[in-house]
C-alpha cells in the first residue's frame, strides 16, 4: 500500500539544511544522543547562586564636647580720634609743609597761611598797648600828685575827682590793649596750621595759592593706632549678651574677646575689646552699633577698610557633633543614616544647630557614641543591613573640641 503524502508538508532539501547548518535526521539523532548524557549531568549538579554582601558604608562616631559658640559680623574700621583741619584764620595758602600721606606728631606744622596781614595787626596792638600804658603812668602820677594837694587844699576837690577818673580809665584801655593783643597773637600763630594730635594725615584738600577760611578742611588727621572697628549686633544678640557672658560690654582690662578677619581671609594678628556699645537700638535694621579696638603697630590697618569681627558669644555645655558630609537634605529637612552594634541602618530626621569648623552641632536627633553614616548613604535603605567601617578624615575633617563658629 503506498503511503499518501500531505500536500501541505513537503521534505526539506537537503541542500537547505545544509545551508542553514543543519544536519540530516540521521545526523542530527546521533548528535542528540551525544549531548542528552551531558545536559543531564549538567543539570544534576547546578546549584543556587550566593547571597550578596551588605553594602560597605563609612561611619562617624558623634561627639560630645563643650563648644564656644562664635559669630561673625562684618566690620568698617575708622580711626580712634579724626580730626578735620580747618584754618582758624582766613587768607592764602602760602606752604604744605608735610608730605601726604605721612605719620605726623601733634602740634607738626601742616600748612602756613600767609601771616602779612596778621603780623599787621600784631605790631598796631603792640603799640596801642604802649600808649595805654604810658597813658596809665601818667594819670597815676596825677593822682598821686592831687593827693599831695588836695591834703593842703590847694586844688578843688573837682580837679581831684577828674583824675581819679582818668585812671579808672587808662586802667581799663590798658586792659583792652593787652586782650587786643593776645588776639593778634593767636591769628598771627593761626597762620602756622598745626595737628591737634599724632596720627595719619591725609591728602591735602587745598593747595599752595588757595584762599581758605574757617570753614575750609585742609586735610584730616587721624589717630590709627590703636584703631576702631564699628559693627552692628541684631537684638536679639545684645540681649543674649546682656543676660549671658556680655561680651559686647566695654572691656575693662582682660583677655580681648574680639578677633578681625581683613579682607583677604587672613586673620589680624592682635585681638581687640568692645569700647562703645550706642545708647539705642536702631529701629529701621533692629540693631544695635558697637565699637571695638586694636593695636596697630606699624599702621597695616587704615580707616575705611572692612573686615570681619568674630567673637566667642556663649559656651554651649554637652553639644553633639557630626560631620557635615553625614547630613542630606531632603525638601528641606536634614537626615542622617545611624548605624546600630548589629550593622541595621535606621535613618533619622535631625536638628541642626551651629556649624563648628567641618561639623555641625545637633540640637535633636542623635545620642553620643552613635555611629553615622558618612559615606555610602544612597545605597542603603532603612531596615539594611551593612557593613560599616570608620571613616578617615583629613586635616580639615573634624573640628578640634572647644573651637567653634557661627556666622551671620
Amino acid at each position: 500500500m503506498a503511503v499518501r503524502q500531505n500536500p501541505r508538508f513537503r521534505p526539506i532539501e537537503p541542500w537547505i539544511l545544509a545551508a542553514r547548518g543543519v544536519q540530516s535526521a540521521s545526523g542530527m539523532d546521533t548528535r542528540i544522543a551525544s549531548v542528552a548524557p551531558l545536559l543531564l549531568l549538567a543539570a544534576c549538579h547546578k546549584t543556587a547562586a550566593p547571597p550578596q554582601p551588605p553594602p560597605t558604608v563609612e561611619v562617624a562616631e558623634v561627639l560630645q564636647f563643650d563648644i564656644q559658640i562664635h559669630r561673625q559680623w562684618v566690620a568698617t574700621l575708622d580711626g580712634f580720634v579724626n580730626a578735620d583741619i580747618r584754618p582758624q584764620v582766613e587768607g592764602y595758602v602760602r606752604k604744605q609743609a608735610y608730605r601726604d600721606g605721612a605719620y605726623v606728631q601733634r602740634g607738626d606744622v601742616l600748612f602756613l597761611i600767609d601771616p602779612r596781614n596778621y603780623q599787621a595787626a600784631l605790631d598796631h596792638a603792640k603799640s596801642t598797648l604802649a600808649r595805654d600804658v604810658a597813658a596809665l603812668e601818667k594819670a597815676r602820677l596825677d593822682v598821686k600828685r592831687d593827693r599831695e594837694l588836695i591834703a593842703g587844699q590847694f586844688i578843688p576837690q573837682q580837679q581831684f575827682d577828674n583824675d581819679l577818673a582818668a585812671e579808672r580809665e587808662a586802667e581799663a584801655n590798658v586792659g583792652s590793649a593787652r586782650a587786643t593783643l593776645a588776639q593778634a597773637e593767636l591769628n598771627h600763630g593761626w597762620t602756622q596750621v598745626t595737628s591737634p594730635l599724632s596720627g595719619i594725615v591725609g591728602i591735602a584738600q587745598m593747595q599752595v595759592g588757595s584762599l581758605v577760611s574757617t570753614s575750609t578742611v585742609m586735610t584730616t588727621v587721624s589717630q590709627v593706632d590703636p584703631i576702631k572697628a564699628e559693627f552692628n549686633i541684631s537684638e536679639l544678640e545684645y540681649l543674649k549678651s546682656a543676660k549671658g557672658t556680655q561680651w559686647a560690654e566695654p572691656a575693662h582690662g582682660g583677655e580681648p574677646v574680639l578677633e578681625l578677619i581683613l579682607e583677604d581671609d587672613s586673620p589680624y594678628p592682635h585681638g581687640g575689646n568692645v569700647v562703645a556699645i550706642n545708647r539705642q537700638v536702631d529701629p529701621r535694621t533692629g540693631t544695635i552699633a558697637v565699637q571695638g579696638t586694636f593695636p596697630n603697630p606699624g599702621n597695616l590697618l587704615r580707616p575705611g577698610q572692612y573686615g570681619k569681627i568674630r567673637a566667642a558669644v556663649e559656651i554651649r555645655k554637652g553639644a553633639l557633633l557630626v560631620p557635615m558630609r553625614a547630613l542630606n537634605e531632603i525638601q528641606g529637612a536634614y537626615q542622617v543614616g545611624v548605624v546600630d552594634g548589629d550593622g541595621r541602618v535606621d535613618v533619622r530626621t535631625v536638628q541642626l544647630g551651629e556649624q563648628v569648623v567641618n561639623e555641625l552641632i545637633v540640637e535633636r536627633g542623635l545620642q553620643p557614641g552613635e555611629k553615622v553614616i558618612v559615606e555610602g548613604f544612597a545605597r542603603v535603605r532603612p531596615g539594611m543591613l551593612v557593613s560599616a567601617r570608620p571613616a578617615v578624615f583629613g586635616s580639615t575633617g573634624s573640628a578640634a573640641p572647644g573651637v567653634a563658629s557661627g556666622g551671620r
